[in-house]
């Protein structure tokens, strides 16, 4: 899961990349890249780190020019201690070409033995965002053979690219001295919008967020296959590439990535959890009857909208009990001394007095591994509450994420092989409710009558790309990036908060 931005105007752009990668930076603290574009030529920036970390004055002034593009990088695979697969990445024939983007790709090993034998083209990291590129650059090469390159060629391109490429992709380019490429898998897996400023720039983005916070107006989404070519001077032209294409977004935006104040695909992600925590709390009332529950409290930060509606609802209080520390910091590890994993506890502390002697129902908006979940309830038992109800925003999360978000192994899944009751007694919970699959679909698929179904491959087991196997499963969970020593899983996912930034 990345967050990418582009933008061409008739005005320096540094800063506005930089603004819009602060208004993203939920999407990826790993690392983060600028690159501007002057009189044919790239100016870079990137390192290992938060967006206000990586760039100081003295970087800020060495990106000049009027167009350019942007990328906070959260590592699903490949080498996360390496600085060179921060992205935007660059390769220069033909034309020159830098990229972003955000997804993953589900066949790159095959593509990079296609880009070595046949296309003849050198990969120099283990990125697939770095196969996405080559794949590009040999297509933009195939579509001009020599010629120049307009709207036509550039479409036809991306055309090709589709027929290589498999998995989730949301990508922007600038090709040096022409103009700025996005394009969007055939599926509309991982967002992509489009907006236009009052000065007359064009700003392509993951989420509305960044576009209304840089000033510009959101105009629509990039469709599933479509691609955008914009011409330094601001002209834009549009084109479906794709023979067959599905709008099927990745649900789990909804549930936890996004922040809540964007809009994807025409759905409200803050409507979406309100609505969630609407069909939640039939399913708790079913369980526990509210006579039984004192007080409903949130886990910090993206489940606050189901758990108050769902508060609302069954007609109980709600109340914030946890305190989020959002400064959690390394650990030093002196000599002498063995490695301690960070717990929960550094970033989370309990207000007693909302606990004690209550009957206290936490609501997540997931559980994945169960390991936070069942400190948070011992946490919670700790400052007094008599029981504890843990209740799931999302249904139970039984298989991995092939599409960009850093799922665990099904064999670390706590819900994988195990019913409810087992996953309760797991987290030490004196009842647990999970969302139905079903009722999550409806809940936010009712925001957009145009989205006929979304992925929702960790809960359901359905890869809507329709092309993966246990093979190809068990081939990207050897690539993924394992936790540290340093790392802490802080949260469902080990992502970051959704509305930090």
């Amino acid at each position: 899961m990345c967050g990418i931005v582009g933008v061409v105007s008739n005005a320096p752009v540094n800063q506005l990349i930089y603004d819009a990668l602060l208004l993203l930076q939920h999407r990826g603290q790993d690392a983060a890249g600028i690159v501007t574009q002057q009189d044919r030529k790239f100016f870079m920036h990137k390192a290992k780190g938060m967006v206000r970390d990586v760039f100081r004055t003295r970087n800020m002034r060495a990106l000049p020019g009027h167009s350019g593009l942007g990328q906070v990088r959260y590592p699903t695979a490949g080498d996360a201690n390496s600085e060179e697969e921060a992205q935007p990445f660059y390769v220069n024939a033909p034309f020159g070409i830098v990229l972003v983007h955000n997804g993953n790709l589900t066949n790159a090993a095959a593509l990079k033995g296609e880009l070595f034998t046949t296309d003849h083209r050198h990969i120099n990291t283990e990125s697939d965002s770095e196969v996405l590129l080559n794949v590009l650059a040999h297509e933009l090469e195939g579509a001009t053979r020599g010629a120049a390159l307009g709207p036509d060629e550039v479409f036809a391109a991306v055309t090709a690219v589709h027929q290589r490429i498999r998995g989730s992709y949301a990508v922007i380019a600038h090709i040096a001295g022409r103009g700025m490429l996005a394009f969007r898998d055939p599926c509309g897996i991982r967002p992509l919008s489009l907006g236009r400023g009052a000065d007359g720039s064009v700003m392509l983005a993951s989420e509305t967020v960044a576009l209304e916070g840089t000033g510009q107006t959101p105009e629509r989404d990039v469709a599933p296959g479509e691609a955008i070519y914009v011409t330094l001077e601001g002209a834009v032209h549009a084109r479906q590439c794709a023979p067959r294409t599905q709008l099927s977004p990745c649900i789990f935006e909804y549930v936890y990535l996004a922040r809540p104040d964007s809009v994807l695909d025409g759905i409200s992600v803050y409507q979406a959890r309100l609505n969630l925590g609407k069909t939640l709390a039939q399913r708790v009332v079913s369980v526990v009857p509210p006579s039984e529950i004192d007080v409903v409290i949130p886990i910090p930060e993206s489940s606050r909208p189901s758990a108050t509606e769902l508060a609302h609802l069954i007609g109980k209080p709600y109340r914030e009990g946890f305190v989020k520390n959002r400064y959690v910091g390394r650990t030093f590890i002196m000599p002498g001394q063995g490695v301690r994993k960070k717990s929960v506890r550094q970033k989370l502390n309990a207000i007693t007095s909302e606990f004690a002697g209550r009957n206290v129902l936490l609501v997540d908006d997931s559980i994945v591994r169960g390991t936070t979940s069942k400190e948070i309830v011992q946490m919670a038992r700790e400052a007094g509450a008599r029981k504890v109800y843990m209740a799931s925003a999302a249904p139970p999360v039984r298989y991995p994420n092939v599409y960009g978000i850093d799922m665990p192994t099904k064999e670390e899944l706590v819900a994988n092989g195990r019913t409810i009751e087992e996953v309760r007694q797991i987290i030490g919970a004196d009842a647990l409710i999970y969302q139905d699959v079903d009722a999550m679909k409806r809940a936010v698929g009712e925001l957009n009558p145009a989205v006929l179904g979304f992925d929702a491959s960790c809960f359901d087991g359905v890869y809507v790309t329709g092309d993966i196997t246990e093979g190809d499963i068990d081939r990207m969970n050897q690539q993924r990036v394992p936790l540290g020593d340093d790392d802490m899983d802080t949260s469902r996912l080990a992502l970051p908060n959704s509305t930090e930034a």
